[in-house]
């Protein structure tokens, strides 16, 4: 069985669970978000910690079991940390002429198209833009958050040569030597 699957999930001061047969709702002062149990897997509330536990009157791969043991785990303890403190990441757009602004729900970013480039935000994500190049994703589900964040990096993709586009704060980017600094380059030489 997984290790980290039999931890025990502590429920931080302001959040609630709710469990109606497989389905798991928790609700906290960020937002409310709702899981379906696998039918081999059941939730157990303990004073303020959650146990997720096998049924023992299923019988089921064990090796299948013992993965889904530990996603939902993890993935309960992802939602408890979602509603009571929310996720975030944070990109930056390097570039002359890049920018980024929030209108209408929806993300604008220039970035050297001959078209600005839209981006509709999901519900229950927002994102948060200072001085037009540093962007902040942020939400209760951290799957709906790091997909959005992928999305929008994905527009335009740190460049290797120059290294302008979109990238994760603290993302460091191999760039590449051009044409012009290699020694030697095609066509040099004397005859």
């Amino acid at each position: 069985m997984a290790r980290i699957a039999h931890k025990s999930i502590p429920l931080p001061q302001g959040v609630k669970v709710r469990a109606e047969g497989r389905n798991v709702t928790i609700e906290g002062p960020k937002g409310k978000l709702a899981i379906e149990l696998m039918p081999e897997l059941k939730m157990e509330l303990k004073g303020t910690e959650i146990f997720v536990l096998t049924d023992p009157g299923t019988r089921s791969d064990l090796r299948r079991l013992s993965s889904s043991h530990g996603l939902t785990r993890t993935l309960l303890k992802n939602m408890v940390t979602g509603v009571s403190q929310g996720f975030e990441k944070k990109l930056e757009i390097r570039g002359v002429g890049y920018r980024a602004a929030v209108e209408k729900g929806k993300l604008v970013m220039s970035l050297g198209f001959s078209h600005p480039v839209e981006i509709e935000l999901p519900k229950g994500v927002t994102v948060d833009v200072d001085k037009q190049v540093f962007l902040t994703v942020r939400g209760v589900d951290k799957c709906q958050v790091g997909e959005t964040a992928a999305i929008i990096r994905r527009v335009k993709p740190a460049e290797v040569y120059k290294g302008t586009g979109i990238r994760y704060q603290n993302e460091y980017v191999i760039q590449k030597v051009g044409k012009a600094g290699k020694a030697g380059a095609a066509g040099g030489g004397s005859k």
